[in-house]
Formats: C-alpha cells, structure tokens, sequence
C-alpha cells in the first residue's frame, strides 16, 4: 500500500494578489497647483497695450508750447483731448501708423471746438485751433471781423486780457507791456468777445489792424474745417496757405485727432527739475480743471 504525496492539499483555496481598497472617507491626495506669474517683460508689453490703446481711442495728453490760443489756452497748458467725437484715423494711432485706410466712425465738429489736427501739408506736427467754418460755410474777414455766410459774427470788447511775463510768456510788443500793483510785469491786450451762430461764446484778442484782418471769401469744402487761433494777430491758421511751418489752409477733416476738453497742468516754464519746491512754485493752479 502506498501514498500518495503533494506541496498542496486538494482542497486548498488558490491564493491571489489584491490591492485594498481606500477608505470611503478618505479624500483623494490634493494635487499642488502651480501659480504661474506673467514675467515682467510680459507685464510691459500689457502695460504698453493698454496705454495705446486709451490713447489711440479716448484721451491723449497735449501741450500748448505757443500763444496762439490765448487768451483761453496759454502755453505751458497741458489738456487732455477727447478721441472719439470726429471718430478715428491713422493719425489717431501712435506715431500715425498706417492702420487705418479711412476714418471710421467719423463726427462732424461743431463751429466753437477747439480741436487737435495734424497741420498740413506736412502732417507731421500737432496744431491746435478753433473751428470757425464747417463744409459749405463761406468765411471771410473784414476789418478784422469774422463773416460767415455773408453776415458778421458779433464781436463785443470786454476788458483787457492781463497774462503775466513768466519763462513761458513775453510781450509781443512795447505797447502791451505794464506793471501790476504789485510790481510784477505783465502783458495788457484788447480782448473780444465773439458770438457764432448758434450762441457759442468764447474771447479772442485783437492787437491791432494785420494784413490778415481783410481776406478774400473762402467756400469750405466737404471734408474739410476753415481753423483759426484765438489770438488773431498771432496765429497762422486757414487764413494762410498751407506752407511747411507757416499757415495750415483749409484742413482735412482727416486730420482732427481729438476735441480739447479739460486742462491737467499748467506751468509758467520757471520749474527747475534740480530744485524740487519749484515744481510747485512755477504751477498755475487756478487753471487746472479748465473745461472747454
């Protein structure tokens, strides 16, 4: 009688390999998150995006850096000119990039506007006017007054415009030259208050008869604004030919960049950056927050 032998009994269960099983109310192993960081090359170039933007198509800053705009803007005047009202063009963009092949959205100016352009026929340089005349609008001066349309703008003197020399400011003239009471030098000059139709008002100064006060009619034409400086004996504007660093004719409405709304800053020039109570002591406060 023999027996027979094995390593498993018959019977045995067969043993297998299992993974257990997590806990119902164990939470899954949160996965780290990764803050990623914009560098700071990145940061500029979004920081520049946005700046060109807001100044392509809302304000941009300008500076006065003559008188032909006083007696309501003064050089040394910093403002901030609205994008939007005669809508958009190249020159609209920065360095006036070739973008746009015509004016989108465009706006008519209202006659009284004081308006931002690039002057012609360079196209390179910022002007700032008033517009007086708009397409069809026949304009022309006589005796030193406005006619617009065969009828003359109302012209009204009021007291003496009175501006102080400063680094920014000198007296056209001997004759306009005076001391205030308190000793300090300034400039009179005969000031004017003008009417166009519809009720604008604004002051213009008149410094005496110019060759420029007698011109012949002018018919503005479609697309395009008759400009003048409020100083009217001391502004090149549309009573001028267009001339490279001289009069500016009749400009194309293409060319208006933004309508002036409000002044930022205002400076008589005498601010030394080495001298930094100066920056303070050269500022005409009460002529910021100047709307138009």
């Amino acid at each position: 009688m023999t027996a027979s032998m094995t390593d498993t009994p018959e019977n045995a269960p067969e043993s297998t390999a299992t993974t257990p099983e997590p806990l119902a109310d164990t939470p899954p192993p949160a996965k780290k998150q990764e803050r990623k960081e914009d560098s700071f090359p990145v940061f500029v170039i979004k920081l520049v995006l946005i700046v060109a933007f807001f100044r392509s198509f809302v304000f941009s800053p300008f500076n006065i850096p003559s008188e032909s705009m006083l007696p309501r803007l003064e050089n040394g005047d910093y403002l901030l000119a609205a994008k939007w009202p005669f809508g958009y063009s190249s020159y609209s963009l920065p360095f006036s990039l070739p973008l746009l092949p015509s004016r989108i959205m465009p706006g008519q100016p209202n006659r009284g506007d004081v308006v931002i352009f690039k002057a012609p026929p360079g196209n390179d340089v910022d002007y700032i006017k008033r517009v007086i005349g708009l397409p069809g609008d026949t304009v022309q001066m006589i005796g030193g007054q406005v006619h617009l349309n065969g009828v003359p703008v109302p012209k009204a003197k009021v007291a003496d415009f009175v501006i102080k020399v400063s680094a920014n400011t000198s007296c056209i003239a001997p004759e306009f030259e005076a001391v205030e009471a308190d000793g300090t030098p300034s400039c009179h000059y005969p000031q004017f208050r003008e009417t166009l139709p519809g009720g604008r008002q604004y002051n213009v100064l008149d410094l005496g008869y110019r060759p420029q006060d007698d011109t012949p009619p002018v018919i503005v034409p479609a697309g395009h604004v008759f400009l003048m400086g409020d100083n009217r004996d001391n502004s090149m504007d549309s009573r001028f030919p267009a001339v490279e660093g001289g009069g500016i004719g009749l400009v194309p409405q293409d060319n208006l960049i933004g309508r002036a709304t409000v002044i930022m800053w205002s400076t008589d020039g005498s601010a030394n950056w080495f001298l930094p109570w100066t920056w303070f002591t050269a500022a005409r406060f009460n002529r910021i927050g100047g709307t138009f």
